[in-house]
């Protein structure tokens, strides 16, 4: 069953307010967040501690969203905390109330 945070989108995760960042996207935000909140990638996101969704944008095709991702990786550092702080000046975790019931079964997708 689809949510409102099951759908195409590009990302970025943190590891703190400017803290290590990962661009990421995925056709199931929710999900992805999910895996990387519980360290299900060995690898980058996991090593650097990147569990907190700081920025996303929702896209209509997956094209759309890799092509944004890769754009933003090439992107200087500075650029990318402008990015981030145009709408998420405290450096909120966007995702933070998304999983705050322990007993809840991962999200569609997450297996």
């Amino acid at each position: 069953m689809a949510t409102h945070r099951t759908f195409i989108a590009t990302y970025i995760m943190a590891s703190g307010r400017n803290g290590t960042l990962y661009a990421g996207s995925t056709s199931n935000l929710e999900s992805r967040v999910w895996k990387h909140r519980t360290r299900a990638f060995p690898g980058f996101t996991d090593a650097y501690d990147c569990t907190h969704l700081v920025w996303f944008e929702q896209r209509a095709l997956m094209l759309e969203a890799i092509r944004r991702e890769r754009r933003i990786k090439k992107w200087l550092r500075d650029w990318k905390l402008a990015l981030i702080e145009k709408d998420n000046s405290d450096w909120r975790d966007l995702a933070a109330d998304w999983f705050s019931d322990p007993n809840r079964t991962p999200p569609p997708g997450a297996d």
